[in-house]
């Protein structure tokens, strides 16, 4: 039994189910996806995503599963980044033909928003990031690393905020400087493509589409709209809204239900043995809110931009046009309280300044979505407590799956699909690590460099 149907039980469902297991993934809304999926705008009849999501090439196992799903030709991949300065002046990060971690250093010394003696700054950085061991600064933030390291304040809010944020969920100041390193050992310096950005053609929802199929396959089944109400190491107990409750036995269950839903449905005598489900308890979110904007004209020329010191910090052209865009908050703590006119004023502002063309255009519609428990917040208070995904031998049989776990990455996709991957070893057998997919090695530049991978995910 898997509940929950968000990216890891999706993930640990499909490998359970190649291998030849009986597998039944419950979950509450009538589709896949979690916090990674798309809904139908009531206003609009448009299928529209929760939030932009970007896979990187580096993400190895989340590829691996739209491989597995049949879907990884619906992924675009854009081997450059736009960043626009206030007034329309753009700066655009590309991979060179150099070898990394020296791939982006043409472009990014020509980078107009940064001064000589930032860029200066910037790669004497990048160079102490890939000696570092990250798992030395668990307990610290990466604010705290970028002071230690020399960068301004000015090079924090143009360079190392934007990045961090987005892919993090939480600013400098905030955020585990052991998972901000890890951002840029494995998605910037490891190797060229590592960074390349995938974004899916399709609805987030539609890439989750053969699951059922695939679970169906083996014996199994997919059973949406059925919440559910407890979990017993050997039962798990579900309603689907009609009739009675409806206890479904099993050989193991994999938990991959949000953090905060968990202490509802676990059994209390496993919570009272088990130490796994007090931390999840105590886990923190982070909230990002998405815009979806529609204009009577053409407002973004580039397939997607970051708004150096913006309010904003992502745009994504969502059609070949440029009419409609997602405008992406992450972080976005001090936006929840605001109205949609609020939003859209806000956003608005960012664009007219960012792009002063799109002044002239029409707002033809505007569609705010709070996800306000978007990702875990990846503190150091809360990375020092993720747990693992299998508990100690005495304590229960229940393995948990999600981004929170102990995975070796952020709050990411590529997290939730590792959890799923590490959950489905325990079943089969195999150590946690025993199907994933090996991380993309450094090259040998980086090697010498001092980059190693350090990649690791406990039991």
């Amino acid at each position: 039994m898997i509940a929950g149907g968000g990216i890891a039980g999706i993930a640990a469902g499909i490998r359970l189910a190649q291998a030849g297991a009986k597998v039944v993934v419950v979950e509450t809304r009538k589709k896949l996806g979690g916090r990674a999926t798309s809904f139908v705008d009531v206003r609009t009849g448009q299928t529209l995503d929760n939030c932009q999501h970007v896979a990187l090439r580096c993400c190895t196992n989340y590829l691996d599963l739209l491989e597995r799903l049949g879907v990884i030709d619906e992924i675009e991949w854009h081997d450059r980044q736009f960043w626009i300065e206030r007034g329309g002046r753009t700066s655009v990060v590309k991979r060179s033909f150099l070898p990394a971690p020296t791939h982006f250093s043409p472009s990014v010394a020509m980078l107009s928003f940064l001064s000589l003696n930032e860029k200066r700054l910037l790669a004497q950085c990048m160079l102490a990031i890939m000696r570092v061991d990250r798992s030395q600064w668990v307990t610290r933030t990466f604010g705290e690393f970028l002071s230690q390291h020399g960068q301004t304040d000015r090079l924090i809010r143009r360079f190392w905020e934007p990045v961090i944020v987005s892919a993090c969920n939480l600013g400098v100041a905030r955020a585990a400087a052991s998972s901000a390193l890890q951002v840029f050992q494995e998605g910037f310096c490891a190797a060229r493509t590592s960074a390349d950005i995938g974004i899916a053609r399709v609805p987030l929802v539609m890439l989750y589409d053969s699951a059922e199929a695939v679970l169906a396959r083996a014996g199994g089944e997919l059973r949406l709209g059925t919440s559910v109400r407890s979990i017993g190491e050997r039962k798990v107990t579900v309603s689907s809204g009609v009739g009675p409750d409806e206890s479904l036995l099993c050989d193991r269950v994999i938990c991959a239900l949000p953090p905060e839903r968990v202490g509802d449905v676990m059994d209390p005598q496993i919570v009272a043995r088990d130490p796994r489900m007090g931390a999840m308890a105590r886990i923190t979110h982070s909230p990002i809110l998405g815009v979806h904007l529609k204009f009577d004209r053409p407002v973004l020329t580039t397939p997607h931009a970051v708004l150096v010191e913006g309010s904003v910090q992502w745009l994504f052209r969502k059609d070949d046009e440029g009419t409609s865009i997602h405008a992406v908050i992450s972080g976005a703590d001090e936006w929840m309280p605001l109205s949609e006119a609020e939003i859209t004023q806000r956003v608005l502002a960012d664009l007219h300044a960012y792009l002063p063309g799109s002044a002239g255009a029409t707002l033809v519609s505007s569609r705010p979505v709070k996800e306000k428990r978007a990702t875990f917040a990846c503190t150091p208070e809360v990375e020092q407590i993720r747990p693992p995904v299998a508990a100690r031998r005495g304590e229960s049989e229940i393995l948990l799956a999600g981004d929170a776990v102990q995975t070796g990455w952020p709050a990411t996709m590529e997290g939730a699909t590792r959890s799923g991957y590490m959950a489905a070893a325990v079943v089969l057998g195999k150590e946690p690590r025993g199907l994933l997919v090996p991380d993309v090695a450094p090259a040998p530049l980086a090697r010498a460099f001092g980059l190693r991978g350090q990649t690791k995910a406990t039991a």
